[in-house]
């Protein structure tokens, strides 16, 4: 089995130059509420949900649209995804002319299938039952891809993916050094299949090397968290309800596990509830609307309970794809 690829500085280096170019700088906020909650001396959180199409996706997408062949662009692409890859793939397509289908779960939130679809993207349903619904998706984006010639991209499992998505850690240590900021002790960053904590723990490993990651994700799908205790690909089996809808990946992918394990990052695992009070501390005190999946990271820190005293820490708040009825939904519980 040939060795994964791991994105050296100079490739997320040279990504984050062409992605800035079209991507959003997202703020960096302040949380004093957050860090008087966990105890830390410092949080700032990385508002990537304020990024183009409303999450990070976008970084890693358009990346991955521009390094397509001249023949491939003509050719189209297929992939699949549960909302905000098929956003971030729909808009960087578009922008580039590239046709793009996208295989979304049938219970994906119809407000993210709308916004793929308002970006030119052609959108198939597919019904997983009680199969895994990514393990559906992927088959059925296979299928059109050979039937039908396109490029088949995946939403996290592919190195150039992941020196895309590394765009949101470069982003944010060059912010720091705007304002004089040491670099954090420690990022808290969500994870589903793991394309941008690959990424983010890439560069904080490459530049800010005493910088510890730690990977967030929901309980009963923490796939990342069992692989890196295992050193190696562990699938979770779980049918766990989550609301976490855009982590429900089951496993990581070779990609971003790689270069979670050369980052060296560490690992915890978050229920619903936690995440609903972090989606209601994001919009009472950072003003922030964030769908359950971008507020992991938060849920996280608020779980802490002073076990972070006297550390600085940079969190990222990753997607805000919620209509307001499933806010005040969920958040109300």
């Amino acid at each position: 089995m040939l060795p994964v690829h791991v994105p050296d500085l100079d490739e997320i280096s040279a990504a984050y130059a062409f992605t800035r170019r079209a991507s959003v700088e997202t703020p960096l906020i302040e949380a004093d509420a957050l860090a008087r909650q966990c105890g830390a001396a410092r949080v700032l959180v990385k508002a990537e949900s304020l990024q183009r199409t409303g999450s990070f996706k976008f970084r890693g997408a358009y990346w991955r649209v521009s390094r397509l062949t001249p023949q491939e662009k003509q050719r189209g692409v297929v992939a699949y995804s549960s909302g905000n890859f098929a956003q971030g793939l729909a808009a960087a397509a578009r922008m580039a002319g590239v046709s793009a289908k996208i295989v979304m779960p049938q219970d994906a939130p119809a407000a993210k299938r709308r916004g793929a679809e308002a970006h030119g993207a052609e959108i198939v349903s597919a019904r997983h039952g009680d199969r895994p619904r990514e393990e559906v998706a992927a088959g059925l984006a296979r299928t059109i891809a050979a039937e039908e010639g396109r490029v088949l991209l995946h939403p996290f499992d592919d190195a150039v993916i992941v020196a895309g998505q590394a765009g949101a850690g470069l982003e944010a240590i060059e912010q720091m050094e705007r304002l004089e900021l040491p670099a954090p002790d420690l990022v808290y960053c969500c994870v589903g299949g793991g394309g941008l904590i690959g990424g983010v723990a890439l560069a904080f490993h490459y530049l800010r090397p005493r910088t510890r990651v730690i990977a967030v994700e929901p309980e009963g799908y923490d796939g990342m968290g069992r692989s890196l205790d295992n050193a190696a690909i562990t699938r979770v089996a779980s049918g766990t309800a989550t609301i976490c809808d855009a982590l429900q990946a089951t496993a990581p992918g070779e990609a971003p596990f790689a270069a979670a394990r050369r980052a060296g990052i560490g690992h915890v695992a978050v229920a619903d509830a936690p995440v609903r009070a972090a989606m209601r501390l994001a919009f009472e005190t950072l003003k922030l609307v964030l769908e359950p999946s971008g507020a992991v990271a938060i849920a996280a820190l608020m779980q802490a309970e002073g076990s972070l005293a006297g550390q600085s820490v940079l969190c990222y708040a990753t997607g805000g794809n919620i209509t307001f009825d499933d806010f005040a939904r969920i958040v109300s519980g």
